[in-house]
C-alpha cells in the first residue's frame, strides 16, 4: 500500500494582503497528478486545512473539488484531522457526506476514542493499516483547569495530556490490529515537537500558554510504525527518527521560507515484518519568493538581474543602508517596471530608526503580532516588573481561548 502524508495547506492564506488562491489551486492540481502516477492508494493530512476558521467561498471550493476529483483518481481513502487554524465544527459538518467518497474526517478529539481510528483497505477490501487520527488537542480536550496552578503545572499537565491520549487510541488500535493479522499502525498528529525547526515570520502559532507542551518524541507510543505530523512548516524529522516526520507546508507561508524544498513524504507499506520505505517527493515552486535587503545600489542590482532572468517573483524589500534614502519607493518602482515581478513589502529600517518618536505609527500589523502589543501597553502604563508575569499568563491564556473558539459550532 502507498500513503501520501501532507499537511498544512493553509487554503485561504494570503501575504501582505496578496491573495494565494492560484498557488493553492497549483498545488492540489499537482497533488492530484502525484496520486494518479504513483498509484497512490491513502492521502493522509495532517491539519490546518485552511487557514482560519472561517474560510472563503474560493477556499471551500477548492477544497471539496479536490476530494472529489482524489476519490474519482483511485486514491482509494483520504483522512484528514484538524489543526490548530481549522473550525472543528466546520470541518465536521460534511464528514457523514464525505464518507461517501471514503473521506475520513476527525475534527477534532473525539468523545469516544475509537472514533479516532481508521482502517484503511485496498481496493479489493483486505485491511492493509490502522490510522490513529489525533487530530490537534485543544488545552480543554486534555487538561482540567485547576487553581493555583504554576506554568510548570500546566506545562506538565497538557504533556501527560497528549501521552495518555495517544495511549488511549493506540491501545484500541492495538487490541483491533490482532484481529488483522498485526497490519502496521500509522499516527497522525498536530502539535509543537521539542526541538522543531520553524523560521522567522511562518505563521506557526503557539499551541498552548507561551511555549508550552512541545512535547518528546519519548510520549508517543513504539507500537506506530510511522507519525504523520503537522503544525511545523518546515519539512524535518524528529529527534533524528526517519519514521516521525513534519510533511510541512507546501507552500512558503512567508519570505523566511522563500528557499526551502517543500515536498510531501510518500510511505510504502510491504507486507508483514517488512520494513517501511520513505521517500520524498519535491513540490515545484509555484510561486517565486525574493527577499532582497541591503543599501539602494545593490537593492537595484538584484532587482535589475532578476528581472534579466525573466523572474516573476514577489518582492520583500529591505533598505539597510546607512543614509536615509527618500526616493527608495520610486527607484525600487523604476527598477521593477516592465518585469514580472510584484513589490509586495519595503522595509526602510533607516527612516523608522531616525524618527524615533513615530517609530510605534511606522510599525504596521505585519510587523507586530498580539503578544507585541501587549509589552508595549505594559510599558505604556509602567507596569512594575515582578506583575508582569502573571500578567503576560493570563493574557496568553485569554489569547489562546479566542484561538481555540469554534465560532461555527452552535
Amino acid at each position: 500500500m502507498k500513503i501520501i502524508h501532507t499537511s498544512d495547506w493553509h487554503i485561504g492564506r494570503s501575504l501582505y494582503g496578496r491573495k494565494r488562491y492560484d498557488e493553492f489551486a497549483a498545488f492540489l492540481d499537482w497533488l492530484l497528478e502525484l496520486i494518479k502516477n504513483e498509484s497512490i492508494d491513502a492521502l493522509l493530512v495532517a491539519g490546518d486545512i485552511f487557514d482560519t476558521t472561517t474560510p472563503g467561498n474560493r477556499a471551500q471550493e477548492l477544497y471539496y473539488r479536490f476530494l472529489g476529483n482524489a476519490s474519482a483518481s483511485g486514491c482509494h481513502q483520504v483522512v484528514i484531522i484538524g489543526g490548530n487554524h481549522d473550525s472543528p465544527s466546520f470541518l465536521n459538518a460534511p464528514k457523514e457526506l464525505l464518507k461517501a467518497l471514503n473521506v475520513n474526517v476527525i475534527g477534532s478529539a473525539a468523545e469516544n476514542p475509537e472514533d479516532e481510528i481508521i482502517l484503511l483497505k485496498d481496493h479489493s477490501g483486505v485491511p492493509k493499516a490502522i490510522v490513529c487520527a489525533v487530530p490537534y488537542l485543544r488545552d480543554r480536550d486534555i487538561r482540567a483547569a485547576k487553581a493555583g496552578e504554576s506554568l510548570e503545572d500546566k506545562n506538565q499537565n497538557l504533556v501527560d495530556g497528549v501521552r495518555g491520549h495517544y495511549a488511549e487510541v493506540c491501545a484500541l488500535a492495538g487490541e483491533k490490529q490482532k484481529k488483522y493479522d498485526n497490519i502496521p499502525i500509522i499516527g497522525m498528529g498536530h502539535l509543537f515537537t521539542a526541538g522543531g525547526k520553524i523560521v522567522e515570520g511562518d505563521g506557526v502559532r503557539e499551541l498552548y500558554v507561551g511555549s508550552l507542551a512541545h512535547v518528546g518524541k519519548d510520549i508517543f507510543p513504539v507500537c506506530m510504525e510511522y507519525l504523520a505530523l503537522g503544525h511545523l512548516h518546515v519539512p524535518q524529522e524528529v529527534g533524528k527518527s526517519g519514521h516521525i516526520r513534519y510533511a510541512g507546508s507546501p507552500v512558503p507561508m512567508g519570505f523566511g521560507e522563500a528557499k526551502q524544498k517543500k515536498s510531501v513524504v510518500e510511505i510504502l507499506l510491504a507486507d508483514t515484518g517488512n520494513p517501511l520505505e520513505i521517500k520524498l517527493h519535491t513540490i515545484p515552486c509555484l510561486q517565486a519568493l525574493e527577499r532582497i535587503s541591503g543599501g539602494v545600489d545593490e537593492i537595484i542590482s538584484k532587482i535589475v538581474d532578476l528581472k534579466s532572468k525573466g523572474s516573476h517573483a514577489w518582492l520583500e524589500i529591505e533598505y539597510t543602508g546607512d543614509k536615509i534614502a527618500a526616493n527608495l519607493r520610486w527607484l525600487i518602482d523604476e527598477a521593477v517596471a516592465g518585469s514580472g515581478m510584484e513589490v509586495l513589502r519595503i522595509k526602510n529600517k533607516r527612516v523608522i530608526e531616525r524618527v524615533t518618536k513615530w517609530i510605534c505609527e511606522n510599525d504596521t500589523l505585519d510587523d507586530l503580532d498580539e503578544t507585541d502589543v501587549f509589552n508595549r501597553l505594559l510599558d505604556t502604563y509602567e507596569v512594575a516588573a515582578d506583575e508582569r508575569p502573571s500578567l503576560k499568563q493570563a493574557y496568553q491564556e485569554i489569547i489562546t481561548l479566542l484561538h481555540e473558539e469554534d465560532i461555527n459550532a452552535e
